[in-house]
């Protein structure tokens, strides 16, 4: 299933000791979000180099609401009475949890964190698993808004991509979602193998027409450790490609959505909060098996990574000896701005100057010469008081975010 996650910097993970140059102080902390990790699917994709591990038969629900059981009491300590403003349940594919173990997962989340009254709690839902009386049921729960990995409404192209679903069943899951949630977000592909611009904007017109509130639409690409990778299916060319988006965007806009971020289109008010944190850099604790998570701390800003293996993940979890967490990592000073705008510089609107210096600890010294770099390239705004890239800088993104490596 294709979805946004959080971005961090790519130098890798290994156990440190904390360096006294690491040293900040954090005056506030960052809003807490919660990353769950279901990692079982009925097909991996070829697409698809998340942590998904394809399972015949029933999932292991009882051990693995234990296991979480336990991950979230080894954790807690770290973020104790931090509220919680967000829940992300994503996989693999959440919707193979049945309707008992998704209630018994909300009701374990509220014994043991203060969930705000109006957090944004988001399921990921295959159409090839959907069912509309589990559906109603997870809402019964608490699950108020519904991500459904659709990717195509083109039968031939989900053969492709190796999807479980066909066009009929997706069709089906939409309006089982908006039954169930109302809160409901779609996830499509575009540059898909062979796709032209015509059948990428049938796409487009069809998810329209159902109406949901938030649309997430990602151009493929062959990511490493994938079978795409190794067995590359014919893509558009870059032209075509990009044709695709800027009719992707004239198409939305013309039916009153907001391209607030690079792949993120929402109606007024419907943005995905969860989402929004990552790019603003906030903080997410990631549970069960091959999550990752950001924590600040007053002193500090660490990253973790849980043990990726389901069944590792689960015996060192039920052993309680903490070794769930396979990496450590805290985060360098001189990564912080470029963590930072890896992240914020996602967002079309930016983020006030001010949320740089109070989520990194740093001051306006530390990043003058980039700054000044960077609108010289007509890369950034000239808005003194705003991190925002320019149209240009939207273009060439990753050439404005690398001008803050360290």
């Amino acid at each position: 299933m294709s979805r946004t996650i959080p971005i961090y910097a790519q130098n890798g993970f290994s156990p440190v000791v904390r360096a006294q140059e690491n040293s900040v102080l954090f005056k506030t902390l960052p809003p807490l979000s919660l990353y769950i990790h279901v990692p079982w699917c009925i097909r991996k994709c070829p697409y698809c180099d998340f942590n998904s591990h394809e399972f015949s038969g029933d999932i292991p629900e009882d051990r693995y609401l234990d296991a979480l059981q336990a991950d979230i009491e080894q954790a807690l300590p770290g973020v104790w009475g931090r509220p919680v403003h967000t829940v992300f349940i994503g996989g693999g594919t959440p919707s193979l949890l049945s309707a008992s173990a998704v209630d018994r997962l909300m009701a374990m989340l509220r014994t043991h964190f203060t969930l705000w009254p109006d957090a944004e709690v988001t399921l990921e839902a295959n159409p090839g698993a959907a069912e509309a009386e589990r559906f109603k049921s997870y809402a019964e729960s608490g699950i108020n808004r519904i991500s459904l990995g659709i990717q195509t409404f083109d039968d031939l192209q989900l053969k492709k991509l190796g999807r479980v679903h066909d066009s009929k069943q997706a069709r089906q899951a939409v309006e089982m979602a908006l039954s169930a949630v109302g809160r409901v977000n779609l996830d499509l592909m575009f540059a898909l193998p062979q796709q032209t611009l015509e059948a990428c904007m049938q796409d487009v017109r069809e998810a329209l027409s159902f109406e949901t509130e938030h649309l997430s639409i990602y151009q493929l690409t062959l990511e490493p450790n994938t079978v795409f990778a190794k067995f590359p299916p014919e893509l558009p060319d870059e032209d075509i490609a990009v044709s695709m988006e800027e009719g992707i965007e004239s198409r939305m806009s013309e039916h009153h959505f907001e391209r607030y971020e690079v792949s993120a289109f929402a109606r007024p008010g419907a943005r995905a909060k969860h989402n929004v944190n990552y790019w603003k850099f906030g903080d997410y604790l990631g549970l069960g098996p091959g999550a990752h998570g950001k924590v600040t701390y007053p002193d500090r800003i660490q990253r973790e990574i849980r043990l990726r293996s389901p069944e590792s993940w689960m015996q060192a979890c039920l052993q309680r000896n903490g070794s769930q967490i396979s990496e450590t990592r805290e985060v360098e000073r001189s990564d912080f701005a470029f963590e930072f705008m890896l992240n914020a510089l996602r967002l079309r609107e930016g983020v006030p100057l001010d949320l740089f210096y109070e989520r990194t600890g740093l001051g306006y010294a530390d990043i003058s010469r980039q700054l000044a770099l960077a609108r010289q390239k007509k890369l950034l705004t000239a808005d003194p008081s705003r991190l925002q890239a320019t149209d240009t800088g939207w273009r060439f993104l990753n050439e404005l975010q690398s001008l803050f490596l360290s």
